[in-house]
């Protein structure tokens, strides 16, 4: 049994001579700064944020219009603003090498249960970009428009989403999976004036046609003007819609437009790149907006320095393009490298999958979940006896925590000599805040360190920092990557109420986290009521808006327990109307509401009956009371009663809890 903080790994000097980090230290070095290892660089990171970050600039030649009047303002979070009076554009860094070596060289690896895989290079996405933002604009589309679409993880959902930012228009995006109340829940926040569809999927070998939700959806966006819809399942119907359809063939018909002719909106740092959307745990999920700037910066910084993706390289997420990690995918392309796409279900047909596809791409860097590996581990796979993997350098266990074992599981079964990295941040960035790099040792089960230019300390309840011991995790300074806003909170209220309440003017990003003395860090979850299901989170709240559909259901709770061993137990609690009995046809009616309206990963593990669901003075679900009663703590500990309207209600989940324990 390997134990917990046992050094597994290190780099050994050949490596770490080749490092994008040491190229880096040996260019600040020509400029006066020398730094002793890793954290003398991170201490400097965040105790002189201008000069950090302008030279992350300098480093990766970010292409800006214009001179900084400031690198970073003296404005608190969350109004702080980073290079202010330039322009630049997301888009045309990603595509900026085409002409860096071949253009027919591979860009994008892709395939999917619909489609084998097969490459698509430089020329054919830079290309079907400029073409697909051209038609855009033809369309009226222009910056600041919000372009919306309901596409799986393929190459024609990378070219949408680059058109789009190329143009200066705002991105958005929802997986197929998820059902059309729980789409229309995001993309009505923002009002997009084109959506772009597929028609159906194909998830673990079964066919899934959304022509009917995505009638639904569009009838619910009155502002959308034009759907460019993709025939990705054959023989799924046409969707029911007023607006004007455009194929996607159609939409990238025409000439050609070459790249000398094709100009690239550049746009201000607080201008939208895209809006992504928290899991909605109390009311809609948040609209998080992003801009062009702070996310290169972030990004620049976080695919070369922390996840050491190396030109030529290969990054492979497993991801949907309902999560941050989509997003994410094009750190490949940035580094003048690759990334791997790929549509479906992980262990279909069977859990040799993902290391198939990486064997097969000579994937370099490969991100998975701790949740994937344990169903790998459960079926006795050792990828290492069956592929090659000679290509591979990097396994980044995201989504959730991991435990020793399962950084123990990598280095004997998949490669002895890989860098295996646990790393921990969230969709308000877009990126990491505790990250990893090979100029640190790999301690078992251990988070590495912070990132670069990230503030990262616990806090306990009297707001003091603490080490080795759990708190709160919380930011301190400003990041390029946190949010400019919340789409429609034009006066910051809703944005300082989720994370600044608590301690005014630092960012209280509602993880429970250790930190080690030699600088490392364990994530134990989530101290809010977020639903961490199979490393994506869920929001509790699309499960209730389901729920109060059920009328034999009069209240619900829902709450996702981790078990410490990188899995979960998400149980559904509830409270049934006058007369009703939990039988097995409501069991089943439940899970298949949560399935169809919602998506897979919103069904529980199980149903379960209470007399009533405890609520607060304010009528607020006791969610995180509840969970903290789940896992072990004292009744006296989680809730005082005197805030409580129902306590009854509390001492019966109580004495559920001492049962199950």
């Amino acid at each position: 049994m390997v134990a917990e903080g046992e050094v597994l790994w290190q780099a050994p000097p050949d490596r770490i001579a080749g490092l994008n980090l040491t190229r880096y230290l040996e260019k600040l070095a020509t400029k006066g700064l020398h730094f002793d290892g890793y954290a003398d660089l991170h201490r400097w990171s965040v105790s002189d944020l201008p000069a950090f970050w302008s030279s992350v600039a300098d480093h990766f030649n970010l292409m800006f219009d214009g001179t900084p009047t400031a690198i970073v303002t003296a404005d608190p979070m969350p109004r702080t603003r980073w290079f202010t009076d330039t322009h630049a554009n997301y888009a045309e860094h990603v595509l900026r090498h085409e002409t860096s070596g071949d253009p027919g060289r591979t860009m994008l690896h892709h395939g999917s249960e619909l489609r084998p895989m097969a490459t698509a290079s430089w020329a054919g996405i830079a290309g079907a970009t400029r073409r697909l933002a051209t038609r855009m604009r033809q369309m009226g589309i222009g910056p600041g428009d919000r372009v919306v679409a309901y596409m799986p993880n393929l190459p024609e959902t990378v070219i949408a989403m680059l058109a789009t930012t190329a143009i200066g228009a705002t991105w958005s995006s929802a997986a197929p999976e998820f059902g059309a109340q729980t789409v229309i829940d995001r993309f009505a926040q923002i009002e997009p004036k084109l959506v772009l569809a597929v028609n159906g999927y194909r998830y673990g070998g079964k066919d899934f046609d959304r022509s009917a939700d995505l009638g639904r959806i569009l009838g619910a966006l009155p502002t959308a003007e034009h759907l460019i819809l993709l025939d990705y399942l054959p023989g799924a119907a046409a969707p029911e819609t007023r607006i004007p359809v455009t194929s996607w063939e159609e939409a990238l018909s025409g000439p050609d437009v070459p790249r000398e002719a094709f100009r690239y909106t550049r746009v201000p740092s607080d201008h939208p790149l895209w809006v992504l959307f928290t899991s909605g745990t109390t009311g809609l999920p948040k609209p998080i907006v992003h801009g062009h700037h702070g996310i290169l910066l972030e990004h620049y910084k976080t695919a070369a320095f922390h996840f050491e993706i190396q030109q030529g390289g290969a990054l492979f997420f497993y991801s949907t393009t309902g999560w941050m990690v989509w997003n994410t995918l094009m750190w490949g392309p940035l580094m003048n490298g690759r990334a791997v796409l790929y549509d479906g279900h992980p262990a279909f047909p069977d859990a040799n999958l993902l290391w198939r596809i990486a064997d097969q791409t000579d994937t370099t860097v490969l991100g998975v979940s701790p949740t994937y590996i344990q169903i790998v581990r459960q079926q006795g796979i050792e990828p290492g006896r069956s592929f090659g993997l000679t290509a591979l350098q990097s396994v980044m266990l995201v989504g959730s925590p991991s435990t020793p074992e399962t950084f123990d599981w990598v280095h004997r079964t998949v490669k002895r000599d890989v860098w295996v990295s646990s790393q921990s941040g969230g969709t308000e960035f877009c990126s990491g805040l505790l990250a990893g790099s090979p100029l640190l040792p790999t301690r078992a089960g251990e988070i590495q360190a912070a990132a670069l230019g990230v503030d990262a300390v616990a806090l306990d309840e009297a707001g003091k920092p603490v080490v080795g011991e759990v708190g709160e995790l919380v930011i301190r300074q400003p990041m390029p990557s946190m949010p400019l806003c919340f789409w429609g909170d034009g006066d910051f209220a809703r944005y300082t109420a989720s994370y600044f309440e608590t301690w005014p003017g630092l960012w209280h990003h509602g993880d429970r986290v250790r930190f080690t003395a030699t600088g490392g860090a364990h994530v134990l979850g989530r101290s809010d009521a977020t639903l961490n299901r199979f490393g994506i989170r869920i929001g509790s709240a699309e499960i209730y808006r389901t729920m109060e559909s059920i009328p034999q259901v009069a209240d619900s709770l829902v709450l996702c327990i981790e078990d410490g061993r990188g899995g979960f137990w998400m149980p559904l609690f509830v409270q049934l109307a006058p007369g009703e009995t939990l039988t097995d046809d409501l069991k089943a009616t439940i899970n298949r509401r949560l399935k169809t309206e919602r998506s897979p990963r919103h069904v529980p593990d199980e149903i379960i009956a209470a007399p009533e669901i405890p609520v607060t003075l304010t009528g607020k679900k006791m969610e995180v009371p509840v969970r903290k009663l789940m896992m072990g703590v004292p009744l006296g500990k989680v809730a005082s009663r005197d805030a409580t309207r129902n306590p009854a209600a509390l001492d019966w989940f109580a004495a559920l809890a001492a049962t199950r324990a």
